[in-house]
């Protein structure tokens, strides 16, 4: 009982190159410490011998840690193609000496290498089933939408005013500092090289053609989805899909209320109204900045830019960026809350949602602007 009791020693012995050690006292786990440091003493010599071998007769206890270090002096001799031999092993301790010898023996499998065209075809076919997860998704969501305003149109008393106020609020009027910065940026800018690179042609005034087009068909809406896509689009992601990790959407499902009617109706309406709204206030703001810059830095007053403005543009050029808001921004809820309700139980899938959120809203936004640029061209305006 009292070698049991006794720390672990190492007794190293060497005869004509070879190695003999002598471990005794309690190999275990309890001075994990103590074993650590006599293998690092006796490693140099372990690769230096010529054979090895170990003798257990000392030893009266013996666990799990204790025989893995044992087999990592044997694997070190060994693996310098020098002979190992355990000899005087306890009968108690055979079969675990002979268990931890077997750990990790075969050398793992490699993957067999794919072929190039048939990884390509693999890649392809996944991306093909994902999208098409992601169209039916999409779908779902509609439906679920349309059905929603369906039953509170037959229902008005059901429509969630105070949650539709508060997310028009957050989604219109919050935004609308950085929207009107950004848009008078832009506006600025596509008016600053217009009329650097007009001027060598002679033609400084045409810049006041292209900066009232382009900010009231294009860019005014375009501009303004893309940054509610990446504002608001990933707060609506983020919401639900802490909401569902939380499971507090199964709760809702649980007491027999609809997600749809309380989370996501509200969420869509109110962006569906503040798009237009933003998309106003930022073509104004466009078109504020370029006829400042087109005041100072091309030197054309005021009032002959508004004269200008009002030749070039049409009502219809104003009417096609508003039509287009509206689209944009359910597209934008749409898959905002899809992707939320999609999230599984971990930061890591919230994250990927929330990125994968904002590049569809941003692709399908420029997608739909440019189905309806086909749409108006082809009936006139």
């Amino acid at each position: 009982m009292t070698v049991l009791a006794l720390a672990p020693l190492l007794a190293a012995r060497s005869t004509g190159g070879a190695l003999e050690l002598a471990p005794s006292g309690s190999w275990t786990a309890a001075h994990v410490v103590v074993m650590e440091s006599l293998f690092e003493a006796i490693a140099t010599r372990l690769e230096q011998a010529t054979a090895l071998r170990i003798d257990l007769t000392g030893v009266g206890e013996l666990d799990t840690l204790g025989a893995w270090l044992l087999e990592k002096m044997t694997r070190r001799a060994t693996r310098v193609s020098h002979p190992a031999d355990i000899v005087g092993v306890a009968e108690q301790y055979a079969g675990l000496i002979e268990e931890v010898r077997q750990v990790n023996r075969h050398e793992p499998k490699q993957p067999p290498r794919a072929n190039a065209v048939t990884a390509r075809l693999d890649d392809v076919g996944r991306g093909a089933l994902g999208a098409t997860e992601d169209v039916a998704a999409f779908l779902q969501m509609l439906g679920a939408l349309c059905l929603a305003l369906l039953h509170v149109v037959r229902h008005p008393r059901t429509l969630r005013l105070t949650s539709l106020v508060y997310q028009f609020h957050r989604v219109c009027w919050q935004a609308i500092p950085i929207v009107v910065l950004i848009t008078f940026l832009i506006g600025a800018i596509i008016a600053q090289q217009g009329i650097f690179h007009f001027r060598k042609f002679g033609a400084d005034s045409y810049v006041v053609d292209m900066v009232g087009i382009l900010v009231l068909r294009e860019l005014g809406v375009l501009i303004v989805a893309i940054m509610v896509a990446g504002r608001s689009g990933s707060a609506y992601t983020a919401e639900l899909g802490s909401m569902k990790m939380r499971e507090e959407v199964d709760a809702l499902s649980t007491m027999g209320l609809d997600p749809v009617d309380i989370l996501i109706l509200p969420r869509v309406i109110a962006l569906i109204c503040a798009l237009p709204i933003l998309t106003f206030i930022g073509s104004t703001a466009a078109l504020y900045g370029g006829g400042l810059v087109a005041w100072s830095y091309g030197g054309m007053a005021p009032a002959i830019f508004i004269a200008r403005l009002h030749e070039a543009v049409s009502v219809n050029s104003f009417a096609v960026g508003m039509i287009k808001a509206p689209f944009m921004a359910l597209v934008i809820g749409i898959v905002a809350c899809s992707e939320g309700l999609r999230v599984k139980g971990s930061a890591e899938s919230l994250g990927r949602r929330t990125t994968t959120s904002v590049v569809k809203s941003i692709f399908l936004v420029i997608v739909l602007d440019g189905v309806f640029a086909i749409f108006f061209a082809s009936v006139g305006m």
